[in-house]
């Protein structure tokens, strides 16, 4: 089947980065929902959302992500990350729609010491990472047509994010300290929302295609630690005339969390590249781009 171009493009999660980015890429086919209308803990309105729009595709960037309130929120975590998406992906299944699904590096513990790929197996450490790994399976279980990515690290010029965090935090500080023995792959919302529009833009123009079904690695390209990120992104703010502070790394033990964050979650891109034909950008470009759009908007 190949699908109707003309059909919106229906986005969960309605407020966050993801969704806002694929808005401002997708102009008027992407339709975004979130609660009250939509909302993964009143089940009755996972269905009707997709009734009610009729979408070709739908996209879900809805999520538990508050990573350290899930230990003690498990239920709730649950039903965001897991039971709500299996129900979407059935809702779709319904009406013979693509689904495509938004995972984390957190389905893994951190210790494997190179990039992870999709055939290693989940061993998550957190309420978040066992939820969101269990939400992977039911989604594909639930729809045949489900595509899983997996990002990471992902920060946007709008929203609560760990780059904004970071501006803010030098523009009030000389001093910063930052975790500087986790690492991972960075993500602009916008280079994932990109290769969302890219993947189903395939889909709509060859029809859905059986090795399309699984999970994929979706994160930046390109490796770094949160120390590095946060100078990458407060050496960029300071081109607009930002002052930089000292950013001193670290280690992970010197900033304690409820929920254990992954050592070492990199992410192999490469089965994304071979079966749609989506590159991640370079983590590094993109922050430049990002921070140069959160000024330009200031």
């Amino acid at each position: 089947m190949t699908m109707s171009s003309t059909g919106p493009i229906l986005v969960t999660g309605g407020n966050g980065q993801l969704a806002t980015s694929l808005q401002n890429l997708g102009n008027e086919r992407i339709i975004r929902v979130g609660r009250p209308e939509f909302d993964f803990d009143r089940p009755e309105t996972i269905a009707a959302t997709v009734e009610k729009y009729k979408p070709s595709v739908v996209m879900n960037a809805a999520a538990w992500t508050a990573v350290d309130l899930a230990e003690t929120e498990k239920d709730g975590a649950e039903r965001a990350n897991n039971s709500g998406p299996a129900a979407l992906a059935a809702a779709c299944a319904e009406a013979d729609i693509p689904f495509i699904h938004v995972s984390t590096d957190y389905v893994f513990s951190g210790d494997k010491g190179s990039p992870y790929t999709e055939e290693d197996a989940t061993s998550p450490e957190t309420v978040y990472g066992s939820t969101k790994a269990e939400g992977e399976q039911a989604v594909l279980t639930a729809n045949i047509k489900s595509i899983i990515l997996r990002t990471s690290w992902v920060y946007s010029a709008h929203g609560k994010n760990f780059v904004r965090t970071m501006i803010n935090a030098g523009a009030k500080n000389p001093v910063l300290k930052v975790v500087g023995d986790q690492k991972g792959n960075p993500t602009s919302s916008d280079d994932l929302a990109e290769a969302i529009l890219a993947i189903i833009a395939l889909i709509e123009r060859d029809g859905w295609k059986p090795e399309y079904r699984g999970i994929f690695h979706a994160s930046g390209t390109g490796e770094t630690t949160w120390h590095g990120l946060a100078v990458a992104a407060l050496e960029e703010a300071a081109k607009h005339g930002q002052t930089m502070p000292q950013v001193n790394a670290i280690r992970t033990e010197d900033w304690p969390t409820p929920a254990k964050r992954p050592q070492d979650s990199r992410m192999d891109n490469s089965k994304l590249h071979r079966v749609f034909g989506v590159k991640m950008p370079d983590w590094r470009h993109s922050v430049t781009r990002i921070v140069h759009k959160l000024f330009s908007e200031a």
